[in-house]
């Protein structure tokens, strides 16, 4: 009993010794947790709090509807019609299965387009289901030197195609609004879908935008042409949000503050005029937390949108003359099937030759075989400024004024007009009978003979023999003639704002020869827009006036209609021809009996009772070009009988108000008698301008359009004072 109680005894006596060490090891610990605190309150306080306290700043901007575009009397020609939008504004930090699990919701509420998706799509989607799978497949592949990129490549390279082809429409609905997802910014809002979305749709995410996180409906845009096809070449086009800005102008449009995915103009007046079409974007700043939730956001800078173009064109005369050309062209070639089974294409330019404002341009294509879903015609309006022609005798006004000029002839000079011949090669007029020509007669009648004898006093050869065995040119001769046709704009640049125009081809003389041919139009190319720079600066008496497109700039109206005027784009004089008024005047007076006299070259047209009234003058011309040509069996094939006709023209003669000019090439050379499709074109077009202010005047507006901006900005202002 005694040795029971005494080991009882001995079991009590170590419990409290134990009891002690695990109050003292608990002691220990908390005071080494309480020196802690305080070392981290005493020393590390203020910096922990900072870290606690820690947002950041960061600003994104929101884009807003470009700027429209109004024809000179106020019609709308491009407009932005409103789109449902649902776009994806992603948080700082959020994940790829984040993104995931969102696009799984957002696919019960929308139809999203898949067929563009590629193999790629669908191995990331596979990928990221199976990431640990993936991860040990590849193992025995990845080393240390590869980088993320690359081991990533691997990993996606091991998915086998049995593995991503099983996915139903309803997975791969998801899988393409998650690539969407993906392509957006911190911050910045990305368009997910704007386009066919339904009410239902819309209304669906919108009262379920909490289960989304990040997804918002709003109100987009897209281009809308109220007018469809009509001017779209010079109208241009712009990127989709989806394609972004391009490629190789990334760097400096985001130096300009664009957003990667931010739609620009590529192509004509949107490429030329996107400074002031794009408007100004909205900029907003987010205020972050330590751990990416927004605590705080300031609108920076509010937005607005684009700035309006009011065009020189007249909308109502460009349906005109696009009508007038595709009746042309199809009556030359159902009249001469044959002749003319080259015959494509013609253009025409209708300008103001006092302002340079573009009234028109218009270029067709006849197409003989319409396939499914197109038309008998193609617009190749662009043409008029990137295709050059040689311009044939048409350019013979720019030539008497260089002789006047230079001194080669005098004013009344007369040459007897027969056949010449230089060694050997037979270089004649096209009219056998002209008889003694004057510096007047010999454009009223075009005489090529005139030309050449006034080439060869030009080049110091003031022979009058008609048989030549060979030129000798004082060195210069053509520079001279350069020099004095790049005056008119023929052979450089006219200035249009248009991003790219072609300044012909200039050629180069190997022979001296070749210089007769320069003086009659048979050696260098010029455009249709460069011709109508050059028979309006005959018509204006002699000032070269950049042509241009756009009229006028309007900041944005809150109303319908125009904004008050941002900029006005005044007459641009670029030269004045230096050369003699009373030697301008000759030419006008040429370029008068062409038209309207019995002799003239196209009085059988423009002196007829349809036209005669509206007191046209110009200048025809055919040229030579043989070329290589569509041979209807889907090849090409070289043909050197064919000619370009041309016109060049304005009315009325004594105060123009319209300068034309008309090319029309691969005419055949045996339908050059029968039909000349250019003359026909111009007078058609001169008719139609006049047909239209008489209306109008009825009505008591002018052909300017002025008093229409005019009225729209006296609104404005008016209920910007009320």
């Amino acid at each position: 009993m005694g040795k029971k109680n005494k080991n009882k005894y001995n079991q009590n006596s170590h419990l409290p010794f134990r009891l002690n060490i695990v109050f003292f090891v608990v002691f220990v610990l908390f005071a080494a947790i309480i020196l802690q605190l305080g070392v981290v309150q005493i020393l590390n306080g203020e910096e922990a709090q900072d870290e606690i306290d820690r947002t950041e700043n960061t600003t994104t901007t929101i884009p807003v509807p470009r700027g429209e575009m109004y024809d000179r009397y106020g019609r709308v020609v491009v407009d932005n019609k409103p789109l449902y939008s649902i776009t994806y504004t992603p948080s700082k930090g959020v994940q790829a299965t984040d993104k995931l699990e969102l696009a799984e919701k957002l696919a019960a509420y929308i139809d999203m387009d898949h067929d563009n998706l590629t193999d790629r799509d669908l191995k990331e989607y596979f990928f990221l289901l199976h990431e640990e799978e993936i991860t040990e497949r590849v193992e025995d592949k990845v080393d240390d030197d590869m980088d993320n990129g690359e081991v990533y490549k691997v990993q996606l390279d091991s998915i086998k195609d049995d593995e991503i082809s099983g996915y139903d429409d309803q997975t791969k609905e998801v899988i393409a609004i998650k690539k969407e997802l993906d392509q957006a910014y911190a911050l910045a809002p990305h368009v997910v879908k704007n386009a066919d979305i339904s009410e239902k749709e819309y209304s669906a995410v919108a009262e379920n935008l909490e289960m989304l996180p990040g997804i918002n409906v709003t109100a987009d845009w897209e281009r809308d042409y109220p007018y469809e096809s009509l001017f779209r070449s010079y109208i241009g086009g712009i990127t989709s949000s989806k394609e972004g800005i391009p490629k190789d102008q990334m760097d400096r449009l985001m130096s300009l503050d664009y957003s990667r995915n931010d739609r620009v103009g590529v192509s004509g007046l949107e490429q030329q005029y996107e400074d002031v079409l794009r408007g100004t974007k909205e900029k907003v700043q987010y205020e972050t937390d330590s751990r990416n939730n927004v605590v705080n956001t300031k609108v920076v800078r509010e937005g607005e949108r684009g700035k309006d173009l009011v065009l020189t064109i007249d909308a109502e005369l460009q349906e005109q003359v696009d009508k007038i050309v595709q009746e042309e062209l199809a009556a030359a070639i159902q009249k001469a099937p044959g002749q003319n089974r080259h015959l494509r294409s013609s253009m025409a330019v209708v300008s103001n030759p006092k302002t340079g404002e573009i009234l028109a341009i218009s270029g067709q294509q006849y197409n003989r075989v319409i396939e499914e879903g197109s038309s008998r015609f193609t617009d190749v309006s662009h043409q008029a400024v990137y295709n050059s022609y040689t311009p044939g005798s048409s350019v013979k006004g720019a030539t008497i004024l260089t002789g006047l000029h230079e001194g080669a002839i005098q004013p009344g000079q007369t040459f007897f007009d027969k056949p010449m011949y230089l060694a050997g090669e037979r270089k004649a007029s096209l009219s056998q009978n002209n008889g003694t020509v004057s510096d007047i007669t010999a454009l009223q009648k075009s005489s090529n003979v005139y030309m050449f004898f006034l080439a060869r006093r030009l080049g110091g050869d003031y022979g009058m023999d008609y048989r030549i065995p060979g030129l000798s040119l004082k060195e210069g001769t053509f520079d001279k003639f350069v020099y004095n046709f790049n005056q008119f704009g023929l052979g450089v640049e006219t200035g249009i704002d248009f991003p790219y125009e072609s300044v012909g081809v200039k050629g180069e003389i190997t022979q001296p020869g070749e210089i007769l041919d320069f003086s009659i139009g048979q050696f260098s190319s010029y455009t249709a827009m460069q011709l109508n720079q050059y028979v309006s600066t005959i018509a204006n008496g002699g000032y070269r006036i950049q042509p241009h497109l756009v009229k006028s700039i309007h900041d944005p109206s809150q109303q319908e209609g125009l904004g008050p005027i941002y900029k006005d784009y005044e007459p641009k004089v670029l030269n004045r021809i230096d050369m003699d008024p009373s030697y301008i005047e000759r030419v006008q007076e040429g370029f008068r009996q062409v038209f309207q006299t019995s002799g003239g070259t196209a009085s059988s047209v423009f002196s007829s009772p349809a036209y005669k009234k509206y007191k046209m003058a110009g200048k025809t011309g055919t040229a030579q070009a043989p070329a290589t040509v569509p041979d209807g069996q889907g090849g090409n094939i070289y043909v050197e009988e064919l000619l370009n006709k041309v016109l060049v023209g304005y009315a009325p003669y004594d105060d123009p108000e319209i300068a034309f000019s008309v090319v029309t090439p691969h005419v055949g050379e045996d339908a050059n008698s029968t039909f000349n499709v250019s003359n026909n074109i111009g007078a058609r077009i001169g008719k139609a301008y006049f047909d239209l202010k008489e209306e109008r005047a009825e009505k008591g507006l002018t052909m300017s359009g002025d008093e229409e901006q005019a009225q729209g900005t006296e609104e404005e202002q008016t209920t910007e004072e009320e």
